[in-house]
């Protein structure tokens, strides 16, 4: 059994509205997040400001005695804050399995049933009061621990139809009240699948290779020892585990948990594959890339438990107006007695407040949403990221790898010596050098060389220089393969010779990889990435949307810039970037007033990221782009970004809705009981009846065109 711990505070400093506590929960490792939200969600605290620092809490208050916040913070649980492990699966209990309980519907239905069989009065009384005791018992203790609640509305309402001996009006008042907690559990367990899906237990056990006296052996480990490098060896029918680049063999492979995709793919060697993901068909080595809690399938994990636990800026304001609007209740059931002196009116009064529509349909909503978009490859981090991206009005793009497809495509192949090697000689020794390795331009190279019947030369063991190129030896003469960089100055081989051949390519919008032999300049790969050929109509999209504004960040020279910017119907170019403007043109951006989102792939993406609003990492980018996002696309689809927009409208459309049918329906359900039109039960059915058609709303889901 866990033991509580009671939370030690201090009253640091005070003015009229104001208050500055020292409070030891800060010590320790707890979500801060969450414990401010449910700060703020205290009735007459107007602010919240946490310094992890100096452990202190500053609270603005109205209407609210220190009395009252210190019972709050005594009552504090650190258990209830302390950060979950990343990989769920070590520990489970920062999710709730437990599954809504039918006790309290069965019991009250019971005495509701029972009760007119019942002739003694006293046995009515001593049936009624059995059933309705646990919803007294939770009135009185909210009372007491929280104020006026719409607990303590109920519980008042079945309390003065005991006290009138109308045990018809308590029993049914008590079953509405049971049956709508327990549809109102079932329906918040169920917004809660996706999690519950993800936090299963992962690959206990995996098959690696491992090289045994020059012979190589597979070898069955547990999951928890793969290293970085290892070589796993994943057959049909098993899960992938890890993050990584195939090395040998090809496989169809099922990523519908991960991308969304309906079927199944073919990877084969280069392709990466990712954790969570199953092999179809086929047999597969992978070189393991990111392995434990740094897999793509540990990460979601993490994202979406911050997510489902995070309240939004417009749910806090839900439950705040909930809080307020229960004395407006208590008044009307006042009112009502006034005018007709009869306690029947004010049970029926009490048995209609906003709390649990307001309260309960926005969180619904958003977990729904999120629910759904992580299974449509859109990984939304928290419900705050779908405030943000519902109001931004700019879209900034990072050009190469998110508006391209950041995969270089051979384009032309220039030969300095055709008598003795032709242009298919040059692309298959460069294939040669460069199939053991996974970098975009190796990846060009080979594929290109396996279209035309790739044919392997012989080499001696390469050498990887990093962000230069790679050296072999090739009939006992030095190949040297790379930038130009790498081939003039750290090799010293002489490009004066063909000048007007390399600026023409450059010129081209070409990327050129130098092939040097035997000391000379054998030849040059030109490459291009190609733009994602649904680019413009996501834009267009997106502008359809109401997005005012669509920019384009790039290196490249301004008027090949131009040009693709008028291609694709983007409004605004930055062109000749370095890395670092990038944030700077966004804060820029969000100076002048505009909401701007942005959308990255790369680790010099990070910082814009963070500056904007709301971030969206692509599926391809840097481990970096993807943890300062707050959105994360899990398939390679820019046309997921427009989708996650739509999601983000029509979330914010329905919240809208939600809210204001809620404040509508109980006015009108508040009034008619107030003016004596509507029995206790009568209003228990149109209040409990109003909730629970508007949790089914927030969790039809919203459907994207």
């Amino acid at each position: 059994m866990s033991v509580k711990h009671e939370t030690n505070f201090k009253l640091l400093h005070k003015t009229k509205n104001r208050a500055r506590y020292f409070c030891d929960i800060l010590k320790y490792d707890i979500n801060i997040k969450n414990l401010e939200n449910d700060l703020n969600s205290i009735a007459g605290v107007t602010s919240i400001r946490i310094n992890e620092k100096s452990k202190s809490i500053v609270f603005g208050f109205e209407n609210i005695s220190l009395e009252s916040l210190e019972g709050f913070l005594k009552d504090l649980d650190k258990s209830k804050y302390e950060v979950c492990d990343t990989f769920l699966s070590n520990n489970i209990s920062c999710i709730s399995e437990e599954k809504p309980s039918k006790a309290g519907m069965v019991r009250a239905f019971g005495a509701l049933g029972a009760e007119p069989f019942i002739k003694d009065d006293k046995q009515k009384l001593a049936l009624t009061t059995i059933a309705s005791l646990p919803l007294l018992k939770h009135g009185v203790q909210d009372l007491f621990s929280e104020g006026l609640t719409s607990g303590v509305l109920e519980s008042m309402a079945v309390g003065v139809s005991i006290a009138r001996k109308d045990y018809l009006a308590a029993n049914s008042t008590n079953a509405m009240l049971e049956l709508g907690e327990y549809i109102e559990e079932t329906t918040v367990h169920k917004s809660d699948d996706l999690i519950r899906e993800l936090a299963k237990p992962n690959v206990k056990e995996i098959w690696i290779e491992q090289d045994n006296d020059g012979k190589k052996e597979l070898v069955k480990i547990e999951t928890s020892s793969v290293k970085i490098g290892d070589v796993v060896v994943v057959g049909a029918g098993d899960t992938i585990a890890i993050d990584g680049h195939i090395i040998s063999g090809e496989a169809s492979v099922n990523q519908v948990s991960m991308t969304g995709e309906s079927e199944a793919v073919k990877k084969e060697r280069g392709d990466r594959v990712i954790s969570g993901t199953v092999v179809e068909e086929g047999r597969i080595k992978i070189w393991a890339e990111h392995v434990g809690e740094d897999t793509a399938t540990a990460r979601i994990k993490n994202y979406i438990t911050t997510s489902l636990s995070e309240k939004s800026s417009v749910g806090l304001k839900a439950t705040k107006l909930a809080n307020k609007l229960v004395p407006v209740t208590l008044g009307l059931a006042g009112l009502s007695y006034v005018i007709s002196r009869d306690f029947e009116n004010v049970a029926s009064v009490l048995q209609a407040d906003y709390s649990c529509a307001l309260k309960l349909a926005t969180p619904v909503a958003f977990k729904t949403t999120i629910a759904q978009a992580g299974k449509n490859g859109i990984m939304i981090k928290g419900a705050k990221s779908i405030e943000a991206l519902n109001e931004a009005d700019t879209f900034v793009f990072d050009k190469t790898g998110t508006l391209t497809h950041g995969k270089l495509e051979v384009e032309n192949i220039i030969s300095f010596d055709e008598e003795n090697w032709s242009e298919e000689d040059i692309l298959n020794l460069t294939a040669s050098a460069e199939e053991h390795y996974f970098h975009p331009v190796a990846e060009a190279i080979v594929n290109a060389a396996k279209s035309k019947g790739f044919v392997h030369m012989h080499h001696e063991e390469v050498e990887f220089i990093v962000a230069h190129g790679v050296k072999t030896v090739v009939n006992q003469k030095e190949v040297v393969i790379g930038s130009r960089h790498f081939l003039e100055d750290d090799e010293h081989i002489d490009f004066s010779q063909h000048e007007k051949q390399i600026e023409k390519c450059l010129l081209d919008g070409k990327t050129i990889l130098y092939v040097g032999y035997d000391g000379k300049l054998l030849g040059t790969i030109g490459m291009r990435d190609t733009v994602r050929e649904n680019a413009k109509a996501m834009i267009q999209k997106l502008k359809s949307m109401g997005v005012k504004k669509t920019v384009m960040l790039t290196g490249d020279i301004e008027t090949k810039a131009l040009k693709l910017a008028d291609d694709l119907g983007i409004d605004k170019v930055y062109a000749n970037m370095h890395p670092e403007d990038k944030a700077n043109i966004i804060k820029e951006l969000k100076s002048s007033g505009s909401k701007v989102a942005f959308i990255g792939d790369g680790i010099n993406d990070a910082p814009a990221l963070m500056s904007a609003d709301v971030g969206i990492s692509m599926s391809s980018g840097a481990d970096i782009a993807k943890a300062t996002a707050d959105i994360g696309l899990l398939k390679d689809d820019i046309e997921a970004v427009s989708e996650a927009k739509e999601l983000a409208q029509k979330t914010m459309k329905l919240i809208n809705s939600n809210f204001n049918a809620t404040v509508g329906i109980n006015s009108c359900i508040l009034l008619g009981a107030t003016f004596g039109l509507f029995k206790p039960i009568t209003t228990a059915i149109l209040h409990n009846g109003t909730t629970i058609g508007l949790l089914a709303n927030s969790m039809k889901g919203i459907r994207i065109n």
